[in-house]
């Protein structure tokens, strides 16, 4: 590793980080504090950490790759999960105060289906939250490897390690600090660098003639417009209401701040992720030759001044490390909160629940760190970890937030139907047409809900 002034800043921002998250683990005394740390903040906060922890590395990385190759159907396709947040917070955020002392995913569930309710819940809300976090994991490693020169698995070592520490010791208290901090920089640092990227390929009439003319039709030039709208949707309902979303609509001093902190980073996303996305055109107007995998590292080594490159390349380190440490935390609340909690006969004091949280919090990140070792794909692991949420999770969840009862049954026989139906369609059939099957388990899961509740009804 060539030790230079950007090479200085980026380990003083790492560090800085590092004492930050720490110093604001202090004075948590059990897992409310850990999990939603006092639920007093504003919208601008909730804004800042919402939009921190999704803006993950295939929202970013990902989508300059997708535009690389197919063009800007794909900054379209992400709007899909812009449209979600805006849902949410319009229909969603409003609704969650009646909850007043949820810490979790799995303590709404418990409101309609008990104890049952809330451990599968967790179970799967667990699922969900370590293949993400892995994902973020493996994109923490990739990025150290290409602007610092260590190997990925050295960097993902470095990088988790950073997140382990201070999201162990410090709960979300330290995970909304840090993740203020990197927003700012991100927020900051990548329109810098696009900006200097159009700039250096002649302005935006030159990147516009210097792409492929299918490059700006949607769909993409060989897609269907039936697997465009079925992207569209996966990306709309793939983390919708996943655990650490669910969090920052907790943690909120009211409704209204919640709501309108919640529609900010739906705002946004849209012209974030029309950002993300320019730099596969700039890039691809720079080297057509070029892997698409290295769209955004490629046009901040070009075009980016010294001590800028420093600060943009902090930025991007945040991006994978702002996601990640929201799915350490949550992925250690469901483990413990949801699933050990509502299983053991004994009670746990408040102090033994959050030791356990802690000591879960480094486990799982360690468990992270394997599973992005192990397996290449980031985008597998991110498509998996939708499989295990969306259509068993969502469809109950939401009829609980907005006030439909449906009874246990119904709830099991939803989830069994969704994810047969998911399994068949994406394993067994291979996404005929190319369409993803999540939709369709939504869908199915929402139906059989649906007819297993009249059927019992019918019954009585």
């Amino acid at each position: 590793m060539n030790i230079n002034i950007d090479t200085i800043v980026i380990i003083l921002y790492l560090v800085g980080i590092l004492y930050i998250g720490i110093k604001a683990g202090r004075n948590i005394k059990n897992i409310e504090g850990y999990s939603v740390a006092g639920r007093g903040f504003g919208p601008w906060v909730i804004f800042a950490t919402l939009s921190a922890s999704f803006i993950g590395g295939g929202f970013s990385l990902g989508n300059a790759e997708k535009v690389f190759i197919f063009g800007i159907a794909n900054i379209v396709a992400l709007w899909g999960f812009s449209l979600k947040e805006i849902l949410v917070a319009k229909f969603i955020a409003p609704k969650i105060k009646q909850f007043p002392k949820a810490i979790s995913v799995g303590d709404i569930m418990f409101k309609n289906y008990g104890n049952f309710g809330k451990i599968t819940t967790g179970i799967f809300g667990f699922l969900l939250c370590m293949g993400i976090l892995a994902a973020q994991v493996s994109a923490i490693g990739y990025v150290f490897n290409l602007f610092l020169g260590i190997s990925q698995t050295l960097g993902a070592l470095i990088g988790c390690a950073i997140v382990i520490v201070y999201s162990t010791l410090g709960g979300m208290n330290a995970v909304i600090k840090t993740d203020i901090i990197q927003f700012i920089v991100l927020g900051l640092g990548l329109p810098l660098a696009l900006i200097f990227g159009i700039h250096h390929v002649g302005g935006f009439d030159a990147l516009i003639s210097n792409a492929p003319a299918g490059h700006f039709s949607i769909p993409a030039e060989g897609k269907t417009i039936v697997s465009f709208i079925s992207l569209f949707l996966v990306f709309m309902l793939g983390e919708t209401l996943v655990p650490p979303y669910v969090q920052r609509l907790c943690i909120g001093k009211n409704a209204k701040d919640v709501e309108k902190g919640t529609m900010m980073a739906g705002l946004f996303s849209i012209p974030f992720f029309a950002i993300t996305g320019l730099f596969g055109l700039v890039a691809l107007s720079m080297n057509p030759d070029l892997d698409p995998n290295l769209s955004i590292p490629f046009v901040v080594n070009e075009c980016m001044p010294v001590f800028l490159k420093g600060i943009v390349i902090a930025g991007i380190i945040s991006i994978a490390m702002s996601s990640a440490d929201s799915f350490l935390n949550s992925a250690s609340v469901a483990i413990v909160h949801d699933v050990i909690k509502p299983i053991k006969k004994r009670a746990l004091s408040a102090k033994k629940e959050l030791f356990a949280a802690k000591v879960t919090t480094a486990v799982c990140g360690a468990g992270a760190v394997f599973l992005a070792l192990t397996f290449k794909s980031v985008l597998g692991l991110l498509l998996l970890a939708y499989d295990f949420w969306a259509p068993i999770i969502l469809v109950p969840l939401f009829l609980t937030i907005i006030g439909k009862k449906f009874s246990k049954e119904s709830f099991i026989a939803g989830a069994i139907i969704g994810l047969t139906v998911t399994i068949l369609w994406n394993q067994v059939l291979k996404q005929p047409l190319g369409i993803n099957a999540l939709p369709f388990g939504v869908l199915s899961n929402m139906v059989a809900m649906i007819i297993c509740e009249k059927t019992l009804k019918m019954k009585k």
